[in-house]
């Protein structure tokens, strides 16, 4: 269309002589230009020449900043010079706007960012903060947008605008539906800049077929009266014209544009959104706010698959659904903590604390404003304003995305109950006043980076003066008396006990026995057990029967029963079981075993395998096996085995080791192995090395040895070796001292010290008592000891009876862990 007449086009002419213009300046040249703003010569040099194509919008763009002109007017000059003009004419847009899918990184498309990487942030090598996207699950809207990018990749233009509130996942669904046409070669285009209105405006003409048009937030291309009728048309045209096609448009609108568009005016008002209604029309698809049951099961499935990120929202958002807002809002809601006034954070740390040590989810105001004064350091206590706490509370309240705010006002629900129930305990109805909330995500961030920390004392003067819910009263006291600040923990509990919390006044009556004041503290006792505190309850009855009142314990044991408690019921059960009641017992074993506590039934059918009813044990153990119970396995394995049935035995262990539980059938090897049976022991041993079972390697090569297969039996024990397991190396370092190689044995068992094995320490020991060196060996010992493991070194054999018992010769205990 150009021929190199420089004044064909008046627009274009004005536009190069106002560029070229602003260059003639002293001191300016193309190359140094160029490179300043990142344009290459020849890019500046056709941007000015007085005949050929126009220059690319960006190009006008970039050169207007850095010339100190005015963009707007540049490119209104640059729009008249290219109306009409068929786009691959456009220096530097032969291929129209945007570029190929596969470049595009998510998030510059506004996919909101749910995490970084492993690895990568500020105190990572190089600092760099390399974003991730948990895994997707598709949803209903996800197969009709499917539907329409297949229908666009067969040749037919489609229009497509997600409707739903914001961070339900609306843009990444349009991210992830056109990833299809990344493999067949399309472009997608984000019209951005300088505004996304006036870039759609000016290069809507320009696209060119297989292109997918960006139009995020599309109230900002359709919202004004006038340049939204413009867009609408253009878009229109983008899809009827068939020499513009094929070509896809997705766009994102919240529902309160949505409506406002689809809205007919009033007969006397005019009607603004016509063509963006007329286009929208039938195009629109909502998201939900929730993912539905299915797509949560595909959310757990790829969470427990190793993501991540879905893994922790699902923590937070599971019972709501709302896992995208959880994981768009994720990001900020740290960011808000961390870079927030002093003020700010100093009111969430204290709600964090509050909730990590187990207050409500209602905070008073009173009280996170007065406890909130030890979190600031003294300058900034100095230098708070009169309004500290208005400003950082309005600060906090302001939402991100998914409608999250750090810190927002509460309005709790009103507590329902039938007419004249009376509240548990005379307790108030809830906190009085303002209160707030602490987003579920800032909870559980406070409790990973202060779950070490104890609160300062404003904290608990705080706690003592605004809180007035029992509960909140009773487990902070709790809290308090776990690290050491029993003053605290005595008032907090005095003033729980005093609303009649039933846990608060049996731990008081502990406090009044221990101190010897027995008669308060069989007083405070019966007054929680009244209340109902099952420990109370269970505590009375040992007491009532301990005083041969056996009728009042029963009455006693079957009211803690009732709370369904698994301790409760094993209590009941076996108070049943020595007043000759089997079956009573057994039924209270079943609730507890349903509740989640099978012990009593595992005793029960350990009584009757001694009584000889090995019929009933079976029977037992297998109904507790059958909830997932390994150790009903593994007893089981050995009553089939006793009995005969080694096939039955080996099928039950199997199952055990299919659950993760293999200890069963290597024990059932070694029973088998020492009855005689080498050939069937081998055979188990060999499925269980199959699955890697560092223990079936060791008896394994055991057996492969005492068979005279020396070469077997070392590469087993070579590749037990090579997993680190202290086991393995400790087993290494025996053979070594049985082949006459004590020094390296003890180096062998020094690598298995390493590792962890309290075992190998004392090993060690042996092997320094055996060399004469008496202080090493009591170190080894006292090494073992602190690590938890006094009662090993207390039955160690083949050490010298001072350090296997820890008496001198006269008696005299000498060891610091008797």
């Amino acid at each position: 269309m150009y021929d190199g007449q420089p004044d064909q086009n008046p627009a274009l002419t004005e536009l190069r002589d106002r560029l070229r213009t602003a260059m003639d300046q002293p001191g300016r040249s193309m190359t140094a230009l160029g490179r300043s703003l990142g344009l290459g010569r020849t890019t500046v040099h056709t941007a000015v020449r007085r005949s050929g194509p126009p220059p690319s919008k960006r190009t006008v763009v970039i050169l207007a900043r850095g010339l100190g002109l005015p963009v707007a007017e540049l490119v209104e000059l640059w729009r008249r010079a290219t109306e009409g003009t068929d786009p691959a004419s456009v220096a530097g847009g032969g291929a129209g706007p945007g570029r190929p899918i596969g470049d595009w990184d998510p998030h510059d498309l506004e996919v909101h960012p749910a995490g970084t990487a492993p690895g990568s942030g500020p105190g990572a090598r190089g600092g760099v903060v390399r974003r991730v996207l948990p895994g997707y699950v598709s949803r209903e809207h996800d197969r009709v947008l499917a539907q329409a990018v297949r229908e666009a990749g067969s040749g037919h233009g489609r229009l497509v605008v997600l409707v739903g509130e914001s961070s339900t996942g609306k843009t990444r669904a349009c991210w992830e539906a056109v990833q299809p046409l990344a493999a067949l070669g399309w472009r997608l285009w984000h019209p951005f800049d300088p505004t996304r209105a006036t870039e759609a405006l000016d290069d809507l003409h320009r696209v060119l077929p297989r292109t997918v048009v960006w139009l995020n937030e599309a109230q900002h291309y359709f919202g004004d009266p006038v340049t939204g009728e413009r867009i609408a048309a253009a878009v229109r045209s983008l899809l009827t014209v068939p020499e513009r096609g094929p070509v896809l448009v997705l766009g994102t609108l919240w529902p309160k544009y949505a409506l406002r568009y689809a809205a007919l005016p009033a007969p006397d008002e005019p009607d603004v959104y016509s063509p963006v209604r007329a286009l929208l029309e039938g195009r629109t698809l909502t998201v939900p706010e929730a993912f539905d049951a299915p797509s949560l099961a595909v959310a757990v499935a790829l969470a427990e698959a190793g993501d991540g990120l879905l893994a922790d929202a699902l923590t937070r958002a599971r019972t709501s659904g709302q896992l995208a807002q959880d994981l768009a809002g994720a990001p900020q809601l740290r960011d808000r903590y961390e870079q927030g006034s002093p003020a700010a954070r100093a009111l969430l740390q204290v709600a964090m604390d509050a909730r990590r040590l187990g207050a409500g989810l209602h905070l008073p105001r009173a009280f996170l404003v007065d406890a909130a004064a030890d979190y600031f350091s003294q300058g900034e206590y100095d230098q708070r304003a009169d309004d500290w706490a208005e400003a950082a509370f309005a600060e906090l309240a302001r939402p991100v995305h998914g409608k999250q705010a750090p810190l927002r006002r509460a309005v709790p629900r009103p507590a329902l109950r039938p007419p004249g129930a009376a509240r548990p305990g005379g307790a108030p109805a809830g906190p009085a006043g303002t209160v707030f909330r602490l987003a579920d995500h800032l909870e559980q961030h406070g409790r990973a980076v202060r779950g070490a920390l104890c609160p300062p004392a404003s904290f608990w003067h705080a706690a003592h003066t605004h809180l007035t819910r029992p509960d909140d009263l009773y487990r902070l006291g709790e809290a308090a008396r776990a690290r050491h600040r029993l003053q605290w923990h005595h008032h907090l509990c005095h003033r729980a006990a005093r609303a009649g919390h039933a846990g608060a006044l049996f731990r008081l009556s502990r406090s009044r026995r221990e101190a010897g004041d027995h008669q308060g503290a069989d007083s405070l006792l019966r007054r929680a057990a009244d209340a109902g505190d099952v420990d109370a309850l269970l505590d009375l009855a040992e007491r009532r029967e301990r005083a041969g009142d056996t009728a009042g314990a029963e009455v006693l044991l079957g009211r803690a029963a009732e709370s369904g408690r698994p301790y409760a019921l094993l209590r009941a059960g076996g108070r049943r079981e020595r007043a000759g009641d089997a079956r009573g017992a057994e039924i209270l074993f079943e609730r507890a075993a349903d509740a989640g506590d099978p012990g009593g039934l595992l005793l029960l059918a350990g009584d009757r395998k001694l009584a000889g009813d090995l019929e009933g044990a079976e029977a037992l153990y297998q109904r507790v096996a059958a909830t997932g119970s390994s150790l009903a396995l593994f007893r089981l394995v050995f009553i089939r085995a006793a009995a005969g049935d080694l096939e039955g035995a080996e099928a039950l262990g199997q199952r055990a080791a299919d659950a993760g539980h293999p200890h069963a059938l290597l024990q059932l090897a070694r029973v088998v192995e020492f009855e005689g049976d080498a050939g069937r022991a081998e055979a188990i041993c060999r499925r269980l090395v199959g699955i890697g079972s560092v223990p079936a390697m060791l008896d394994l090569a055991d057996m492969r040895e005492w068979a005279g297969d020396l070469g077997g039996a070392e590469e087993l024990v070579r590749r037990a070796t090579r997993s680190g397991r202290p086991e393995a190396l400790l087993y290494r370092a025996r053979k070594r001292r049985e082949a006459g190689n004590p020094q390296e044995a003890e180096a062998w068992a020094r690598r298995a010290a390493e590792a962890g094995g309290p075992d190998a320490l004392l090993y060690l020991a042996e092997l320094r008592t055996e060399a004469g060196d008496t202080p090493g060996a009591e170190a080894l010992l006292r090494r073992a000891a602190d690590a938890g493991h006094a009662d090993k070194v207390r039955n160690m054999p083949a050490i010298a009876a001072k350090w296997r018992y820890g008496l001198d010769p006269d008696g005299t205990p000498t060891l610091p862990w008797h």
